[in-house]
Order: structure tokens, then sequence, then C-alpha cells
């Protein structure tokens, strides 16, 4: 299992958390520190497409307009932060968020 996150995210602080009490170890991928490996750049984007990307963050609220419409692999390439987080990879499986759903696949 590898977590694509912050350190400095609330939402991923919680689901490592909640992971590491099911019993799972998850390798810890800190975007900011870390950035994304261009090949696991191009599987979220095959997996979640422009939805990969976080348009409520302080990031893209700090884009321009141009920059904006730049495509998202670029984006994310020089802006990792805005990465919609958490990103989980299991076993080739590509879970983002961590809503009920998520939690329910990821957790039982």
């Amino acid at each position: 299992m590898r977590f694509f996150g912050l350190k400095s995210c609330d939402t991923c602080r919680k689901a490592q958390k909640a992971l590491r009490a099911a019993g799972h170890d998850p390798q810890v991928i800190d975007v900011r520190a870390d950035g994304i490996d261009p090949a696991d750049l191009q599987a979220i984007l095959e997996a979640f497409g422009d939805k990969a990307v976080n348009t409520r963050s302080t990031t893209w609220r700090g884009l321009t307009e141009a920059e904006r419409q730049r495509p998202t692999a670029d984006l994310l390439t020089k802006h990792p932060t805005l990465l919609k987080r958490p990103v989980i990879e299991v076993d080739g499986q590509w879970h983002q968020g961590w809503t009920k759903p998520v939690q329910k696949a990821l957790l039982g």
C-alpha cells in the first residue's frame, strides 16, 4: 500500500491513523517533500483524469487563469500539492480521497 499525501493535511493524517489501526503499514509519499514519480503521476491521471487536481486548495487559488489552463500533468508536476489527497494505491487499484466508499474498500 502506497499513500500519497501531505504531512500537514488533516485528512491525510486521519486516513493514515485509520489505516494503521486496521493493521496496514502504508508507504507514505509526501508529495511536497518527495514529489510524484512520473510513472505514478501517469497512473494517477489514468485513474482520475482532471479530478486529480484539487480546485479548492490554496495552491489552486494562487494560480493565474493562464496557469489553470495548463494540462493536468504539467500542473501536478510543477505544483504537486494540487493533488487531491490522499491518493492510495493498493495492488494496482487507485483510491482518491477519504470518503466512505474509500474507507469501506480499504478498511472493510
